[in-house]
């Protein structure tokens, strides 16, 4: 949306090329040439090799969530790319974090790269108040279905580890009356792209989320960011909460951290060079949040006690000797 506004005020012609899709349609637009080309990595290679695309005159490359794109295998692919482009040319590179591949990369393809770096005390935005809560695996989704309930009208944006972990929190929040939406690898682009306007125009205010599919996401007006899962590398929190807080609005990022996400949670204090700030759940808040869940009703939890109070064997009383 925002390179189709450009293009309307500026006449700069754009074509974004990206998998998912059939490829003929943007191979036709590609004839007519374009001032502005935004491309997914994988269908720009496969267009390059195929020979529809050449970038012998391109001017600036810029590389967006860089480290993301060699944590998913793409620097061979780079490094053909750049034979393909013309030695005299500004090249950008765009992350949240900066890391040992970043800086090696950047001295390969940039030569006497300049590094400016925002914030580089604290990777994590002051707009955004972020804590974690140390809550066992089994009862996350009581504090999540909370959480939803207490704040209706908050946009919610949910991480979680994998796609499948997606689909079951998701399940999870429609047997309490809760609508999510999931975004993930296993979608396909034109679902995708649905459940971004629903997001997006307030249809549905939860959206579950994997990291590979929320890197690219352009969401301004996220309230409150959940980590159902804690993320497997600690650059990866720095991504997820700074989704909220954007601009000069304020965000809240909130952790569910269980037993065996302790050595995780420990990963991102040491790369934040701080603690995260802890809320206590004591024994008598998450009782309370048990029984407030939706999951169960009185009727259920009636008759689980009635099943409770006759499992329990009587003591029999011996009857004293008469005297």
């Amino acid at each position: 949306g925002v390179f189709n506004q450009i293009e309307s005020e500026t006449r700069v012609r754009t074509i974004c090329i990206h998998g998912g899709v059939d490829q003929d349609p943007q191979i036709q637009a590609l004839k007519h040439g374009a001032d502005i080309l935004v491309a997914t990595p994988g269908r720009m290679f496969d267009l390059v090799s195929q020979g529809h695309l050449d970038l012998h005159r391109v001017e600036t490359l810029i590389l967006d969530e860089a480290d993301h794109m060699l944590d998913l295998g793409f620097r061979r692919d780079i490094d053909g790319l750049i034979m393909k482009l013309p030695r005299k040319r500004q090249t950008l590179f765009f992350s949240a974090t900066i890391n040992d591949g970043i800086k090696k990369m950047a001295a390969y393809l940039a030569g006497n790269a300049v590094r400016i770096q925002l914030s580089p005390k604290d990777p994590v935005s002051k707009n955004v108040v972020h804590s974690v809560s140390h809550i066992e695996m089994d009862e996350k989704r009581f504090f999540l279905e909370r959480l939803i309930n207490e704040q209706e009208e908050n946009k919610f944006l949910i991480f979680v580890r994998t796609k499948v972990r997606a689909e079951r929190v998701s399940a999870a929040m429609k047997r309490v009356g809760i609508e999510t939406l999931t975004i993930h690898s296993g979608k396909e682009a034109g679902t995708r792209e649905s459940t971004m306007k629903a997001f997006r125009s307030g249809e549905v205010r939860v959206l579950i989320a994997t990291d590979v599919s929320a890197r690219g996401i352009d969401l301004p007006d996220i309230d409150q960011i959940v980590n159902y899962d804690l993320p497997d590398k600690a650059e990866n929190y720095v991504h997820r909460v700074g989704r909220t807080g954007r601009g000069k609005n304020r965000g809240v990022a909130v952790s569910f951290c269980s037993t065996e996400e302790r050595p995780m949670l420990d990963e991102i204090e040491k790369y934040l060079g701080k603690p995260v700030n802890i809320l206590e759940v004591d024994a008598a808040d998450r009782d309370i949040t048990v029984q407030l869940s939706n999951e169960h009703d009185w009727k259920t939890l009636m008759k689980n006690a009635e099943k409770m109070e006759q499992s329990v064997p009587k003591k029999k009383f011996k009857k004293g000797r008469k005297k």
